[in-house]
């Protein structure tokens, strides 16, 4: 069976992101963005890095090499066109819960409301393989909501196809399973949504 997300237009994703009661396109641009000017790293690593939102707060003259790993072969052609004049990109298309994954280490490396779609077990393996050492392991993560739980009704009908195969993590047991990785967790938030959804962003430091 076709993986969902190459069901789903990317105008389709974005405009459910975007939308009222939803509303967290702009929360995850600006939280890369924070992440970014936290970290300064000469290397980056988006993981689900769709049509390129939040690419724009990239500085080059930082941030010489941004590696942006999707699925779908449309988003990354979408963000190659929205981003060509960003010096340094590279677009990798890779099922990151199937495929492994294999590129130099990076400074940084980003996952937003990637494991709830994709897992924790090749995705999470591919996600730190990445990170190099002295790097800096970015996550976004949702939190569970009495209001709310899973993928949001929307506009966009086509957006229930990613029902099935969501799933939230356990924030206390991600942190322990980085942790025995040999990473840090270095800093942590939570970010309230409109529709009564939040964000946990958590950063974590690895051994040198």
């Amino acid at each position: 069976m076709a993986n969902p997300w190459l069901q789903i237009p990317l105008a389709d994703y974005e405009g459910h992101m975007q939308s009222a009661g939803v509303e967290q396109l702009a929360v995850l641009s600006r939280l890369f963005g924070e992440v970014l000017h936290l970290c300064k790293p000469a290397s980056v690593a988006i993981l689900g890095v769709a049509g390129g939102n939040g690419l724009e707060h990239i500085d080059s003259s930082v941030t010489g090499r941004i590696a942006g790993v999707d699925l779908n072969p449309e988003y990354l052609a979408i963000a190659r066109e929205r981003f060509s004049h960003l010096q340094g990109l590279e677009l990798h298309c890779v099922d990151l819960s199937i495929s492994r994954l294999r590129l130099a280490p990076l400074e940084l490396v980003h996952a937003a409301l990637v494991f709830e779609h994709a897992g924790v077990g090749l995705c999470l393996e591919n996600a730190l393989s990445l990170v190099a050492p002295g790097g800096v392991f970015s996550v976004i993560l949702q939190l569970p909501s009495e209001i709310s739980q899973g993928v949001a009704a929307s506009p966009f009908a086509s957006i229930q196809l990613l029902k099935p195969n969501f799933a939230l993590i356990d924030v206390a047991w991600f942190r322990q399973t980085i942790a025995a990785r040999g990473f840090v967790l270095s800093q942590e938030a939570t970010h309230s949504l409109a529709g009564g959804k939040s964000f946990w962003a958590g950063c974590f430091a690895r051994d040198l």
